[in-house]
């Protein structure tokens, strides 16, 4: 997708993954104990997960492509009094780290599966030995709020470096707006949960 997509959403506020709260999904993720060390959380639009992980503590830095989108992430951690962190960064090329824990929300299925080998590649250089990546990606399932991947995406991508642990289904949580609300048959700006995968790889 044509990243000036997203940050013209960000600024005409029609962006459908920015719900003003976390995925319950990651929610879970860190309740349940599957997020240590330094975090990093690529794609992090609003800055919901950023917001949420540095409020309880953790050593996390939130990257997006979009400039808006950072610039919003920003306001709302001032908004809440959360020290996060933000930086405007390419996932297919990321620098930094390295990372412990590695939170995507929604990023994984806006590339192409060319990028995604490149985004898995890149992830790699900046995550240490043993350090675990989650993935939250849309299913491919219709009625869909964006790109959707397969199962099977994720044994192709996650190799070469990676163990892939398991990928399982899961939820995501988003706005449907114009079309796509006529596709859910709901009211235009009602959320909707539609089904993802939640897939978890280990770097070797």
């Amino acid at each position: 997708m044509d990243r000036a997509v997203f940050d013209e959403a960000y600024v005409a506020g029609t962006a459908p993954w920015v719900i003003g709260e976390p995925q319950q999904a990651i929610v879970e993720l860190e309740r349940g104990g599957e997020i240590s060390g330094a975090v990093l959380d690529p794609g992090c639009g609003a800055g919901e997960h950023t917001i949420l992980l540095a409020g309880l503590g953790y050593d996390v830095l939130g990257v997006d492509a979009a400039p808006h989108a950072i610039e919003l992430a920003q306001a709302n951690a001032a908004a809440r009094d959360v020290p996060a962190r933000f930086a405007v960064a390419d996932a297919l090329a990321l620098t930094g780290g390295p990372y412990d824990t590695v939170v995507d929300s929604a990023l994984f299925h806006v590339f192409g599966e060319q990028d995604q080998h490149r985004y898995a590649r890149s992830l790699h250089a900046v995550c240490k030995p043993g350090a675990t990546v989650h993935v939250l990606a849309l299913a491919d399932v219709e009625p869909a709020l964006g790109p959707v991947v397969a199962e099977s995406v994720f044994p192709r991508v996650f190799t070469g470096g990676w163990r892939l642990e398991r990928v399982r289904p899961s939820t995501y949580r988003g706005i449907a707006r114009g079309e796509h609300a006529q596709l859910f048959g709901v009211a235009d700006g009602r959320r909707v949960d539609v089904p993802a995968w939640l897939a978890t790889a280990t770097r070797l």
